[in-house]
């Protein structure tokens, strides 16, 4: 399901309202928002860009079996017997009602373990503290073209600045430029740079 982006309003709701409310989140074991939001849905029918939530959905349900049941009980206080098909659509609704009960309710649960596993992990992550450091990476010796995609400049500037500057001047110059700080001096035997320490 496609993540709904949420907007904070704030309203100012009579208090006694307001109380209301959040008892009722309480009682309900959910948010106010959430309930604001199912209130919402109600009053304004589908509303495109939305999509409705297990308990939203769960909620339009349980609205439409009530006013089924309504019908029947005024149906059957104007008539000596209920509509069939209206006894059908009340059995279909509670059957929806069910299912959806019982899909909510496992989604609940994988979500509590789910958490918990999320919680467990947390707290022996932090309970775990590491004592073995790893030293840290050493640096190899480069050629010149190596040198060069590391400095992120070209074999000729590379060979330019060794020869032309004090081997101080091109450590300098090469640390500069180096992504991780670090200073290049040629070796002459080897033929290739060298970090410095």
């Amino acid at each position: 399901m496609a993540k709904v982006e949420r907007e904070s309003i704030n309203f100012k709701l009579p208090k006694p309202l307001a109380d209301a409310l959040r008892a009722k989140a309480i009682e309900l074991n959910t948010t106010a928002t959430d309930l604001v939001i199912q209130g919402l849905h109600h009053v304004l029918g589908d509303v495109p860009g939305v999509e409705n939530s297990v308990d939203i959905r769960l909620y339009q349900i349980e609205e439409e079996f009530f006013r089924f049941k309504e019908s029947i009980n005024q149906d059957s206080t104007n008539q000596s017997s209920t509509n069939p098909q209206q006894e059908t659509r009340l059995t279909n609704v509670e059957t929806k009602l069910e299912a959806l009960t019982n899909k909510l309710a496992r989604f609940e649960g994988a979500l509590m373990q789910i958490q918990n596993s999320i919680n467990a992990s947390k707290s022996r992550s932090r309970s775990y503290t590491p004592n073995y450091h790893a030293p840290p990476p050493q640096l190899e010796p480069r050629n010149e073209e190596e040198l060069a995609l590391r400095l992120n400049t070209n074999v000729s500037t590379l060979r330019e600045q060794r020869t032309t500057t004090s081997p101080e001047k091109f450590v300098a110059w090469s640390k500069e430029r180096d992504f991780g700080k670090n200073g290049w001096r040629y070796d002459e035997k080897s033929k290739l740079y060298h970090p410095v320490k």
